[in-house]
């Protein structure tokens, strides 16, 4: 099989159906439809159910993907490789990220990267941090963003603290102005979210042994700042949420303190492309300049240099 075959592959996914991975590709339907054929013939097996709808993958193509894609990030590497070595910078970056890096931090991070590398394309792809994960391990992205509480078996390279945030209907009142303890928590009824999205606050709970009585279960953060200023509960949200949501709510910092952790991730930090590489330090200087500018969350927080 050649890598020609290995990108209509990879596109006719993308895409659906035969006739739109030939526009894509610039390509005939028939030229899409031999290679596929010779994919099957030399796998021995069917890739793809075709149907009046387009085509989907057989199980059998589903666990060839990634792998075919792993093949097309190296050769994408490669090519990036030897353009750097010509002083051409060019490729394509793809990040994963969960919610509040993608509203917080990657605006900014990528409008900057882009002054320095025009050539580079960035893809964006959000979702929650199970989402990162696979798309990780599958080489749909190139890095992700991770809290290091949600990453299993991939090693996370921490960047930065995010306080924890307890939010709270209009008029709650603390028993200290300005902060809520835990303590004062304990007893109220919480808004919380799936442990998918939600793999800091639910071990934030589990560490203060909290019985928590849920009055709804939400699966993003507008839900739950919504759910909250509706009076269904308590909720605990970190602080890079809170910069860019608002509601009909009031908003505590939680004493004694508590944050997660969060940072970037790659499936193998020795085949990264230059341009990921470049990146990958673009987002560790930026997280840098985010920590003085939090320095009561990130007292004493310093990561290892040179992860990358």
């Amino acid at each position: 099989m050649t890598l020609l075959e290995y990108r209509i592959f990879h596109t006719v996914i993308e895409q659906g159906s035969f006739a739109r991975a030939a526009q894509v590709l610039h390509l005939t339907p028939s030229a899409i439809s031999h290679a596929v054929s010779s994919m099957e013939e030399a796998c021995g097996f069917a890739l793809f159910v075709r149907g009046k709808g387009g085509v989907s993958l057989t199980r059998s193509g589903e666990a060839l993907y990634p792998v075919i894609r792993q093949v097309l990030n190296a050769d994408e590497a490669l090519s990036q490789t030897v353009d750097e070595l010509k002083g051409v910078q060019r490729g394509t970056v793809k990040i994963g990220a969960f919610n509040s890096v993608c509203m917080t931090w990657l605006p900014q991070i990528v409008t900057s990267y882009k002054r320095q590398y025009p050539g580079v394309e960035i893809e964006i792809y959000q979702g929650t941090y199970a989402d990162v994960i696979n798309w990780i391990r599958t080489g749909v992205v190139d890095l992700g963003f991770l809290s290091t509480k949600s990453t299993r078996e991939l090693h996370v390279h921490p960047l930065y603290r995010d306080r924890l945030m307890c939010v709270v209907h209009k008029g709650f009142k603390t028993h200290v102005p300005g902060s809520i303890s835990v303590e004062e928590m304990r007893p109220h009824t919480f808004v919380v979210q799936d442990d998918s999205t939600d793999a800091d606050i639910q071990a934030f709970l589990t560490k203060h042994k909290f019985s928590v009585r849920a009055s709804c279960r939400v699966v993003d953060d507008m839900s739950t700042i919504a759910m909250v200023e509706s009076g269904f509960g308590i909720s605990i949200l970190p602080a890079l949420v809170l910069e860019r949501m608002h509601g009909n709510v009031d908003v505590y910092p939680i004493e004694p303190m508590e944050y997660r952790e969060f940072g970037i991730a790659v499936q193998n930090p020795q085949m990264m492309a230059p341009a990921v590489r470049q990146m990958a330090a673009h987002i560790e200087q930026y997280a840098a300049q985010r920590r003085t500018e939090d320095p009561l969350t990130n007292a004493g927080f310093e990561p290892a240099r040179h992860f990358f």
